[in-house]
């Protein structure tokens, strides 16, 4: 699975569901719900005890499912990620270390920029693909628009604010590689086991994916 075209994979899926798992349990139903609504991909964030765990469970219990690590801050992050099974890192901003890291490592990092300069210091470390975070804080995609002007070839991952709502429009707009947002995907309804809804949420949104980008 490390072979895959991680970019080339978060184009085509064009949504990242984006989890905070308080219990390790909760891993494996979710991964299932998630398939059954058509998106085999997940960014775990290291918000809580249970990521790391989760990051395992998932990976070992669906190889076919796309296992990122959100919400790193640190090297000593990135290595229990990676040693969990994670495919991708994304960070909520910049940090040259874990970045660094993250190469030696040859993962496929995403951090979190939402200025000009910002996106600078990235193209400095040779990354064409950011996390534009918050994005609906920050002016959603009018300011996604006017940042991608002057960078021509950096492609965004908004996240933060994006919904069913919204989701189209963003995923519209030729400079954005994929959405990430935990909508479908929210605590409570996983919580409350309601592992249905997640389903139905996520095939709501690979419904709007096809039809924003014309499939």
């Amino acid at each position: 699975m490390h072979l895959v075209n991680v970019p080339a994979r978060l184009r085509q899926l064009g949504v990242i569901p984006v989890v905070s798992l308080d219990r390790v349990e909760s891993a494996v139903p979710l991964g299932e719900a998630l398939l059954a609504g058509g998106l085999p991909c997940v960014e775990i964030t290291f918000r809580t005890m249970a990521a790391e765990p989760a990051i395992r469970a998932i990976s070992q219990s669906f190889p076919e499912i796309l296992v990122g690590a959100g919400t790193v801050l640190n090297e000593e992050q990135v290595e229990r990620a990676i040693a969990a099974g994670a495919k991708f890192i994304v960070l909520p901003g910049f940090s040259q270390a874990v970045v660094n890291l993250c190469r030696q490592r040859n993962l496929p990092v995403f951090p979190g920029v939402c200025t000009p300069t910002d996106v600078m210091m990235a193209i400095e470390a040779e990354l064409a693909i950011l996390k534009f975070f918050p994005a609906d804080a920050f002016g959603g995609l009018k300011t996604l628009k006017a940042l991608s002007a002057p960078f021509p070839n950096v492609e965004f991952i908004p996240t933060g604010g994006i919904s069913a709502a919204n989701l189209e429009e963003y995923l519209s707009f030729g400079k954005v590689l994929a959405c990430a947002g935990s909508w479908m995907v929210k605590s409570e309804l996983i919580a409350a086991g309601n592992f249905a809804e997640i389903t139905r949420l996520t095939e709501e949104a690979v419904a709007i994916r096809r039809r924003a980008r014309s499939e």
